[in-house]
């Protein structure tokens, strides 16, 4: 246990530095265009969409699995909220006021984003398949089902409250910002204090010892994935009210970067490690460098060559890292027992 703390706090230790690193890289080489208020603004509101994603597949990665479907989760989502809030001049109409329309359409995504992740949840642990071959099969599904309810057509003509969700400011702190930290302290509340969290962690360490413990292992994971669900439903929430529009295909490139911040923040693709502080720091990295790259004019292609070679970089160190401990642990293991 205390070297599982020593590690992780070295981990951390190194993500700070990293961060510092960019951030200071970044304004020494682009002091003019990085260092402005405006461009943090629009840092702080376009990390909350993915971020949020990140924090899905991190809960999923820590008891041992991975939702490959939470883009696809967070479209259909949308969809559900966007067409609750497109009918909004008929609800006017029939007396209901915006804020309960902008009210039910939250709802009806939260509502969507929940039974997706239930679904998931389930084909894992009623049926039994990998999780990484049900959420790409659920990826599919999700992203069908809302092609055939918008027809492949973008739905507009959402009510002018709704878009202070993803555009407004409070004290000069966009909103999209102040969600996701708040949405992101609860789930580190969740993960440190809760029965759920510890649970998550001893399923993601050990599936023999959790049901050995009397954790049922398949009522936890239910639980891991509609959190997940819920957390893509918020990002839709975002994603929708920013661009005031709703079309399926929105984010397809927010996958890659959640696997990559999730990995990168500290969390073990194994199961067992992983925390909001370390995914927080990993956000913060990767918005630094994509904010770098946008005004260096980087093509998208290219961006997504970059997160790549990022995510086997990370694996890889994560690989030699995990080897290194494991190997010096069982020294200091044969080294006890020979003294004995």
């Amino acid at each position: 246990m205390i070297e599982k703390v020593r590690r992780g706090k070295s981990e951390e230790l190194t993500l700070v530095i990293i961060t510092v690193g960019a951030v200071a890289a970044m304004s020494l080489f682009l002091p003019d265009k990085f260092l402005t208020l405006t461009n943090f603004q629009s840092m702080a509101s376009q990390f909350p969409e993915y971020g949020l994603l990140a924090l899905g597949i991190m809960l999923t990665m820590i008891t041992g699995g991975i939702d490959l479907s939470v883009v696809s989760i967070a479209n259909l989502s949308g969809v559900a909220g966007a067409m609750v809030l497109a009918s909004h001049t008929k609800a006017l109409a029939l007396g209901l006021s915006p804020a309960t329309i902008i009210f039910l359409a939250i709802l009806a995504a939260l509502a969507v984003g929940a039974i997706c992740g239930f679904i998931n949840g389930f084909v894992i642990t009623a049926v039994g398949v990998p999780a990484i071959i049900a959420t790409l099969g659920t990826n599919g599904l999700f992203m069908g089902v809302a092609i055939i309810l918008t027809e492949g057509h973008g739905i507009r003509g959402f009510p002018e409250e709704f878009l202070f969700i993803g555009s407004g400011t409070i004290l000069h702190l966009p909103m999209p910002l102040i969600i996701f930290v708040l949405v992101a302290s609860m789930v580190a509340l969740m993960l440190r204090k809760s029965s759920q969290g510890f649970k998550m962690y001893m399923l993601g360490s050990s599936p023999l010892a959790a049901r050995f413990s009397g954790i049922n292992n398949n009522k936890v994971l239910i639980k891991t994935y509609l959190l997940s669900g819920l957390l893509a439903g918020i990002a839709a929430i975002i994603i929708i009210s920013r661009v005031n529009s709703m079309r399926p295909g929105y984010g397809y490139a927010y996958l890659l970067l959640g696997v990559l911040i999730a990995i990168l923040g500290g969390t073990n693709p194994d199961g067992g490690r992983g925390g909001v502080l370390g995914l927080s720091m990993a956000i913060v990295i990767l918005q630094v460098l994509q904010s770098g790259l946008n005004i260096l004019s980087f093509s998208p292609f290219l961006k997504k060559f970059i997160w790549g070679l990022i995510l086997i970089l990370v694996m890889v160190i994560t690989y030699f890292q995990t080897y290194t401990w494991s190997g010096r642990r069982l020294i200091q293991n044969s080294l006890k027992t020979g003294a004995s």
